[in-house]
């Protein structure tokens, strides 16, 4: 089941990016070695009491302006009210009710979505609060009156935010055990085709024209008496100048999209290479613990020498540092060229996803790891690992208990991290690990 979506919606300076840092807080996920993710601050990925949630930035909406930028803002903003479960829509106490406001709920009420009203900058209420009472015209229920910037009125806000989350969102059951893959990549690399070739017919849309697929379909493929359920991420609706705009914005769908999947299918372009927006799209599969494969299309219209394969692998690795484990396939939708393959890839990292370690066997790798290579130091007290467990899969998951956490450098933790999958393979899924300080006694 995907988390819900929470979108911060309203006209342009009513503080919208300062209440989405107010309330992701510390809680966006900051993967290290993950180029691009994190800079744009699009979206966080925030619980609050029980709840989790996916909250998502957006251009301010101007409903009159035909300038570019603010049309484009507009239109973003748009396909965030379309992807949320809940909305926040926010306006400005000092600015007082405005006509574009008026015009915002407008655009709101037709989108049948829970709307909270929200008044921002109220830092004292006894001085403003009759000045949020005006905010009742808009008749869209009682405004909750918060200041962003003094983190004034959050509580209160999420809870109105959480009694509206449905009761299911998304349309997978705790017993849908079969595999979604998440079909992500810039616009116009083929997402489509390659979803239209393995079904055998022209199910999904596809045009020549970049982002002409505007919601996320879910497609069902039946190989060799297996289900699949492929997940074909949107573009934008139209063709955009601003070519920064598409690319920032079209991380919105991708996110709900990777967020439901087990497995995600990243597309590159052959002719393009690998972009940086190509690692801003693999960076959010990492980031969320999917298994990943980079399905390299167009791969027919390239000239290639015995090398190519190999070369070009090691090209997009490096772009893709962060993620090594990642597996590779390069096809053709035009022509079909090996994308049967691309089944035998996807049920080779669903099982590496699945796999589970007995402890002992998991113990007996890392006492060998250690003595190949000794664990770190620092002023005369050196790391012990006494023991590790599996706690989990999608993605495996391991606690391993140490006498210091901070003795557990991030290389050495890799160096482990790459003698189990020499082991056991774990070929094209992440591995988190968990370490637990434990003192010598109680790890004896």
């Amino acid at each position: 089941m995907r988390k819900p979506v929470v979108a911060v919606v309203g006209r342009p300076n009513v503080g919208k990016s300062t209440l989405f840092n107010a309330i992701a807080g510390e809680q966006i996920s900051i993967v290290k070695d993950t180029p691009g993710v994190t800079r744009d601050r699009i979206y966080a990925d925030c619980t609050w009491l029980t709840h989790s949630f996916t909250l998502i930035d957006t251009g301010g909406i101007d409903p009159d302006s035909r300038d570019e930028l603010l049309s484009q803002m507009r239109e973003q903003a748009e396909i965030a009210i379309e992807t949320a479960d809940v909305i926040i829509f926010l306006t400005d106490v000092r600015d007082g009710l405005q006509d574009s406001d008026k015009r915002v709920a407008d655009i709101l009420r037709k989108s049948g979505k829970p709307v909270i009203l929200t008044v921002n900058k109220v830092d004292d209420f006894k001085k403003l609060g009759n000045e949020v009472y005006e905010f009742y015209n808009l008749g869209m229920g009682d405004p909750i009156a918060v200041s962003a910037s003094s983190r004034l009125g959050m509580g209160e806000l999420l809870d109105e935010v959480c009694k509206n989350f449905p009761e299911e969102t998304g349309d997978r059951t705790e017993t849908d055990d079969r595999p979604h893959i998440a079909v992500v990549g810039k616009p116009n690399v083929g997402k489509s085709s390659i979803i239209n070739k393995l079904l055998g017919e022209n199910r999904v849309i596809v045009s020549d024209i970049a982002g002409t697929t505007r919601d996320a379909v879910d497609t069902v493929v039946v190989h060799d008496g297996t289900e699949y359920v492929f997940i074909d991420t949107a573009g934008l609706r139209r063709k955009s100048k601003i070519k920064e705009d598409i690319e920032r914005y079209s991380i919105i769908r991708t996110v709900t999209a990777v967020d439901r999947s087990d497995i995600v299918v990243l597309v590159i372009d052959a002719a393009e290479g690998v972009s940086e927006q190509d690692a801003k799209i693999a960076g959010i599969a990492h980031e969320h613990g999917k298994g990943v494969i980079v399905a390299v299309n167009k791969w027919d219209k390239i000239e290639k020498t015995d090398k190519s394969t190999k070369e070009y692998t090691d090209k997009i690795r490096q772009t893709l540092s962060f993620m090594p484990y990642a597996e590779f396939i390069f096809i053709s939708a035009l022509t079909g060229q090996r994308l049967n393959k691309l089944f035998e890839l996807i049920d080779m990292v669903r099982s590496s996803q699945t796999l589970r370690i007995q402890t002992g066997v998991l113990n007996e790798i890392i006492t060998e790891a250690t003595v190949m290579k000794q664990p770190p130091s620092d002023k005369g007290h050196r790391l012990k690992i006494f023991y590790a467990t599996q706690v989990s899969v999608k993605p495996p998951t391991f606690v391993i208990f140490v006498n210091s956490r901070e003795l557990m450098h991030f290389s050495y933790q890799r160096y482990i991290e790459n003698q189990i999958r020499l082991t056991f393979g774990f070929r094209g899924t992440p591995i988190r690990f968990i370490i637990r300080e434990r003192s010598e006694k109680e790890g004896e």
